[in-house]
């Protein structure tokens, strides 16, 4: 049976690099959700659909072909067999993915496949909704958070480091309008686990969280 880690928390709070280097640490597959609704988010823009246009986003996800391969222990995102793992990160990327995940027929879409992923191998996912909807029966869930001020200067000094042209206060603006729309969603929302543990990485290295997260994967084997 597999082995599953679950890790949720806000935009910015350092949940893919965490669950990155968690993945390395342990030898599991590491599973990036957020990166599979940009993927669909991409796939939507492309075609000119809006937010708004709910009944699109619903037909058009159906269509979409979004998979995940690994190469050289990496994950790469395949949207119509293109891979576009370097087009997701992008402010209007991440903006349209917050907008459309509410969308159940993108969440059902979505949400089957990493599970089937998930029972295959043992795995680090990181989400919104990991320990609550998609894995409930996770070993170990965490929820990983960061006040809005440092999750801005992180996002902020990673577009910097790009080269590109950006406002903080902007994206500190972005950051708080995502928070609202995912915890005050209909379907799946951004909440914490009754069973998941607390941590705030705003004063925490990388280091010292990965460190804490593996001990409570330890202690959680040893209760095995």
């Amino acid at each position: 049976m597999s082995y599953q880690i679950a890790i949720d928390g806000p935009a910015g709070a350092g949940k893919s690099t965490i669950a990155k280097e968690i993945a390395k640490k342990l030898g599991f597959i590491y599973v990036d959700t957020g990166a599979m609704y940009r993927a669909m988010a991409l796939y939507l823009l492309r075609r000119g659909i809006s937010p708004e246009e709910s009944e699109k986003i619903s037909a058009a996800s159906q269509e979409a072909d979004i998979t995940i391969a690994y190469q050289e222990g990496v994950q790469q995102v395949l949207l119509d067999k293109e891979n576009v793992t370097t087009l997701l990160r992008t402010e209007e990327v991440g903006n349209m993915a917050s907008a459309s995940s509410v969308n159940p027929d993108v969440r059902k879409k979505l949400v089957d496949l990493q599970r089937i992923l998930a029972s295959r191998e043992n795995v680090v996912m990181d989400g919104r909704d990991i320990g609550t909807c998609v894995l409930p029966d996770a070993n170990v869930k965490i929820y990983l958070t960061a006040s809005t001020a440092c999750r801005a200067k992180r996002r902020y000094d990673e577009l910097k480091a790009k080269g590109e042209t950006c406002d903080l206060a902007d994206i500190e603006g972005d950051i708080k309008d995502r928070d609202h729309r995912d915890m005050t969603r209909e379907h799946s929302p951004l909440r914490q686990a009754e069973d998941a543990v607390l941590l705030d990485s705003s004063n925490l290295t990388i280091k010292e969280v990965t460190e804490k997260i593996l001990a409570l994967v330890k202690a959680e084997a040893g209760k095995r």
